[in-house]
């Protein structure tokens, strides 16, 4: 029999969990769509999009991890009943996302050297260069975006974002389109512009010129309805000009960068593998790429499960409640670690099916199958990981994911897939992209056993803190 404490903390985190939940789908199907409708041009395009989504992905979730710091500040306040200090918050955490947007922004155009050290094809990699052109504009937009979204999703308002997102979901197939086939492919649309223009016809690189257009049509959208909505009105949020205050600037990025850098990590040793795995050719780059594709999608469940405890936990932390603190954690991690062991289950049973969605081409298919097998093992672990990575985050300890993370996913994870993968230290062959897979597995469950570990050792301290004992 379930307490009730925790059935009607179930409810909340459920209330919670469900528009998070579509609106992470709806963001991280842009990959998802991106890399399907490459795939159905070439091989080469699929591969284009794998290999530049390794650079912009993690450089993107920098930018919206660095933002997540709105999050607790914003619920902390909330939940102590000082709403009037949630506008101050949310204007520097808007300066802070044009900041880190245009340096994210830099960082993806500078990205040219890094291609020209990896080993591939001259045709993949001026059609890589070409996909992040287009995407790095859409990064100042990613930030401003996701400091609104956590502004309304702090303040448990979480509903207009997931309608908002789910209208960038239709738009991106729409510009996708357009951008890869060209707007000759869409005649009304070819009326409706001017005489002799006309938008080329860019195959997999014009993905990254439809995302960026998309981030910056949603940025605005949810502007205007965060200053128009009557739900927000007694906050006040930008009713005059707001100069960038330092102080606030670095307080909000001395949280939100460890953040930021944590997902990062984590992130980043997956997209290192598709850089690592490239010599090997454009199948093993595809096949490595529709196996992350599936799993990030999958991920999105325990992430949106996360970013609620990063919620709930920061209101229980305003109000100074452990009790409340010590249930979250309890319920969230139970709910995440059961959704997580369903999720292995589909997976196993649907992996051949799931792969003929991407390619027809049998061999991409084949090591996209069996890689699939290597995220049936870590859905678990990877669950608890992130699950207790929201916790902390809501009770505003943030260095320490950073530093477990970093140990976990580049102390562990990326050694030992580079001596499983790359060498034959281990014995007989190199293990190609299954080593690195291997690999990453285990530094999952590396980041699983530290980063619940603190999270009891945070709640200890609070515990001795508020209490004496």
């Amino acid at each position: 029999m379930i307490p009730a404490d925790a059935r009607q903390e179930l409810r909340t985190l459920a209330t919670l969990t469900g528009p998070i939940l579509i609106s992470q789908f709806s963001q991280a199907s842009y990959g998802f769509i991106d890399t399907l409708m490459a795939g159905q041009v070439s091989a080469l395009d699929l591969a284009a999009v794998a290999v530049g989504s390794s650079v912009w992905l993690p450089l993107f979730l920098l930018t919206t991890g660095t933002l997540l710091a709105t999050t607790p500040l914003v619920a902390e306040a909330h939940g102590a009943g000082r709403r009037e200090r949630i506008p101050g918050i949310t204007h520097q955490a808007l300066w802070l996302a044009l900041l880190v947007g245009l340096c994210t922004l830099l960082l993806i155009r500078s990205a040219a050297p890094v291609l020209s050290w990896l080993d591939m094809s001259p045709e993949l990699r001026e059609m890589t260069r070409l996909y992040l052109h287009g995407a790095s504009w859409g990064m100042p937009a990613v930030g401003l975006f996701f400091a609104l979204r956590c502004y309304c999703e702090a303040q448990g308002r979480p509903l207009p974002v997931t309608v908002i997102s789910l209208s960038g979901l239709a738009l991106n197939v729409a510009a996708n389109h357009v951008f890869i086939h060209g707007s000759a492919s869409v005649p009304w649309l070819q009326a409706l512009l001017p005489a002799g223009l006309e938008i080329p016809a860019m195959g997999g690189p014009g993905c990254g010129w439809a995302t960026s257009l998309v981030l910056w049509l949603l940025a605005g959208i949810l502007l205007t309805y965060v200053l128009l909505a009557p739900a927000f009105r007694q906050v006040r949020l930008l009713r005059a000009a707001v100069r960038p205050r330092p102080r606030e600037i670095v307080r909000i990025a001395a949280l939100g960068l460890p953040i930021g850098i944590a997902i990062f990590f984590e992130v980043s040793s997956f997209a290192l593998v598709a850089m690592l795995v490239s010599p090997q050719g454009a199948t093993v780059v595809a096949g490595h790429q529709i196996a992350l594709s599936v799993t990030s999608m999958l991920f999105m469940v325990p992430l949106s499960i996360a970013i609620a405890l990063t919620i709930r936990s920061g209101q229980a932390f305003g109000a100074r409640n452990l009790a409340a603190l010590v249930r979250i954690r309890r319920v969230g991690l139970t709910t995440t670690t059961l959704i997580a062991a369903v999720s292995a289950l589909f997976l196993l049973l649907a992996r051949d099916p799931i792969t003929r969605l991407y390619t027809d081409d049998p061999a991409v298919r084949a090591l996209a199958t069996q890689l699939l097998l290597f995220a049936v093992a870590y859905q678990i672990v990877d669950a608890l990981q992130v699950g207790a990575a929201g916790c902390l985050r809501g009770l505003q300890d943030t260095r320490s994911p950073m530093v477990l993370t970093l140990f976990a996913y580049w102390g562990v994870a990326i050694p030992f897939g580079y001596i499983a993968g790359s060498t034959t230290l281990l014995g007989g062959q190199a293990w190609g992209a299954h080593g690195y897979w291997a690999g990453l597995v285990l530094g999952l469950a590396v980041a699983s056993l530290l980063l619940n570990r603190q999270l009891r050792r945070r709640l200890g301290l609070l515990q001795r803190d508020w209490h004496g004992y």
